[in-house]
Parts: structure tokens; C-alpha cells; sequence
């Protein structure tokens, strides 16, 4: 099949459009026709050098919804025209990780940029064209069966698009990572998309307060619509004097989702005793996190890392589905502008800019 799919060829460069050739699926892997893809941080990252020692030229794109019009020889559990959710963690399903639900952490991963035989399904003129997960910004892709969750067909599919990494990462830092409980106090760092799907999460758990936390007005204003009880901007205000006057002792829990090792070491000191800091942000290639141990010991806090959300795809995504259609999860309202595919730069721009909560490339 032939596809014409933003390409980044160079970091710190527009993408280019262009035209490739499509792998027909191989064997235990599946097809899918593009519906939506969401625009996330991650990509940006790669595309503006923050996040370095990617394989190039690369098809960006790790959160995405479609319909699967082709199968390989194998494929058990997913026919042509099911909706599927892509998922950025194909798995073996027989490492230990794996049988324990948490494929995500999978001990028989791809090399990054192409599928487990380390070969790619994309190319340009007889060139390899790498992968970037699933790669999401391409009309079609050819991903693992493992990388491709069915969801019922009565979900809008385009609003599907975002439960594959933001909705997913963001809600599960909060209720499988943290673990939670209603009347706890919660507060996101960094109200961006994941971060107000943490928000989601923590509203759902029954948190209060819950407290974002960020630097861009607008983004506590999109905090405040998807349930923060109180927000602050850690650019103007105190926020640690805030965070005690708001609780009196500090939070149960913290979600970093912002990629900022300074944010990691504020969240820290906003802990109550036995709080724990769970850090989903991805900070820039060779950044560091410094901790004194005594903020450990002496208050019994933990940091966490979350990935994925600390779930497995195939439970998560169903799962997600269900919520928003008994209305606990707001995911059309995350969207706060559809792109066209060629507009993918336009998208990465007021992603970086703070104009958005989550943009959707729609095909």
C-alpha cells in the first residue's frame, strides 16, 4: 500500500509529507485505517530535539484510534472492521512483566523505531522510515495484534483516539499507581493533557482537595472544568505555602506530569507523612533528579514512576470506554481543536505554546 504521512526527517525541522510504502501485515499483525490521533508531548519532544538519539526519518504518532481492514496469518483475537484503541506497548505476553498485567513493561520489546523482527513496515524510496510506537500520523500503519485493543463500536471513534496514551496515562497515575482513596488530597503538576485526565482520575476516586498546579493560566482554567477544587500558579503564587494552607500537612499524593526535574523536586516537599510522588513527565534527554535522602526517611515518602498508567492496555482501554458513557470521564471536552494532517506542525506549535488541552489530527 502506498500513504502519504508526515515524516521527520531532522529534528527541529517541519515535517515533510511524504509519500511511502506501506508493509502489507506480517505474520501476528494487523492493519489499520487511521480515524484520529491525539498530539501529545512525547512527539513534540522528539520533533524538538528535547528528547534525543531517536532513529530518523521517523513517522511520529503514539496515541490514535481506527478500524482494522487487514489481518496476517495468525491474527486470533482481531477481524477486519473491528474499532480498535493502538496501543504504544505490544507485548509477548509471556515475560514475567506480562503475565503479571503489566505489559507496558514488557521484557521483549522492539528496538525502538521498528517491530520485533527489527525490520520497519514503512520506507521512501527504498529507505527505512522508523516507527515511533505505533505511529499514529500515518493515514494507515501496520502494528502488532498486541499493539491494537477492540472497544465496542457504539464509542465515538474519534474521541477513542486520546483513551491510547493521555486519558489512559493520566487517569491510571492516579488510581492504579497511587492507589488513591476517596477523601485523600491529590495535586497534578503540570495541567496539560495527562494532567487533566489525572485530575479526571483523582474526581472519580473521590480525592479532595484536588489541586492543580501549573505555570499557564489557562491551563488551571481547564483544571478547574474537569474538577480541580482549587488551582495555583506556581510562577506567581507560593505554592508550597498554599498547598499547606489548602491541607494543613500536605498531600497524600503527588502526579508529576509534567517533564521537569525542578517540578519532581518541588513535588516532594508538598507531601504529607507517607505521601508518595508519582512521575509520569519524561524530562529531556541526560536531565537528572536530585533528592536528599532525609526527605525520604524522615516523612516515609515514596516516588513512583508510572508507565502507562500502571495498567494493562487491554483491561485499561475497555475500561475507559465504559466510564466516559456513564459520563465519569469528559473526553470530548479535552479536545480543544482538530488539525488536518498536513496541519501537524501547526499542532505541535500550540501544543508547546499552552493553547491547548489535547489536539486531534483527524484523517
Amino acid at each position: 500500500m502506498r500513504i502519504t504521512a508526515p515524516v521527520l526527517v531532522e529534528a527541529r525541522r517541519p515535517m515533510e509529507m511524504l509519500e511511502l510504502d506501506l508493509d502489507e501485515p506480517g505474520p501476528g499483525e494487523v492493519r489499520v485505517r487511521m480515524t484520529a490521533s491525539g498530539v501529545c508531548h512525547s512527539c513534540l519532544h522528539t520533533a524538538d530535539g528535547s528528547h534525543s538519539g531517536l532513529p530518523m526519518p521517523i513517522v511520529l504518532g503514539d496515541e490514535g484510534s481506527g478500524i482494522v481492514d487487514a489481518v496476517g496469518p495468525g491474527c486470533r483475537t482481531l477481524s477486519p472492521g473491528d474499532h480498535v484503541i493502538l496501543s504504544w506497548a505490544p507485548s509477548c505476553g509471556k515475560c514475567r512483566p506480562c503475565r503479571q498485567g503489566y505489559p507496558a513493561l514488557c521484557l521483549n520489546e522492539a528496538p525502538w523505531g521498528r517491530t520485533a523482527d527489527g525490520t520497519t513496515r514503512f520506507h521512501h524510496r527504498g529507505q527505512d522510515v522508523y516507527h515511533y510506537g505505533p505511529s499514529t500520523y500515518a493515514p494507515s500503519i501496520v502494528v502488532p495484534e498486541t499493539a491494537a485493543v477492540s472497544i465496542r463500536k457504539d464509542f465515538p471513534l474519534d474521541l477513542a483516539a486520546l483513551i491510547g496514551c493521555s486519558v489512559t496515562t493520566g487517569f491510571g497515575a492516579v488510581v492504579n499507581t497511587a492507589r488513591v482513596k476517596a477523601g485523600q488530597s491529590v495535586a497534578i503538576l503540570g495541567c496539560g493533557g495527562i494532567g487533566l485526565n489525572a485530575v479526571q482520575g483523582a474526581t472519580v476516586a473521590g480525592a479532595h482537595p484536588i489541586i492543580g498546579i501549573d505555570v499557564v493560566d489557562s491551563k488551571l482554567d481547564f483544571a478547574r472544568q474537569f474538577g480541580a477544587t482549587h488551582t495555583i500558579n506556581s510562577r506567581k503564587e507560593d505554592m508550597v505555602g498554599r498547598v499547606m494552607d489548602l491541607t494543613g500537612h500536605g498531600v497524600d499524593a503527588c502526579i508529576v506530569a509534567v517533564g521537569s526535574t525542578s517540578a519532581m523536586e518541588q513535588g516532594l516537599r508538598i507531601l504529607a507523612k507517607r505521601g508518595v510522588e508519582v512521575v509520569i513527565g519524561l524530562a529531556a534527554t541526560g536531565d537528572s533528579l536530585s533528592v536528599d535522602p532525609l526527605v525520604l526517611v524522615q516523612g516515609e515518602h515514596r516516588i513512583k514512576g508510572s508507565f502507562y498508567g500502571s495498567g494493562d492496555p487491554a483491561v485499561e482501554f475497555p475500561k475507559m470506554i465504559e466510564l466516559a458513557m456513564a459520563g465519569k470521564l469528559r473526553i470530548e471536552d479535552l479536545i480543544t481543536h482538530r488539525y488536518d494532517l498536513d496541519q501537524a506542525d501547526e499542532a505541535f506549535r500550540a501544543l508547546a505554546a499552552g493553547e491547548q488541552a489535547r489536539g486531534l489530527i483527524v484523517f
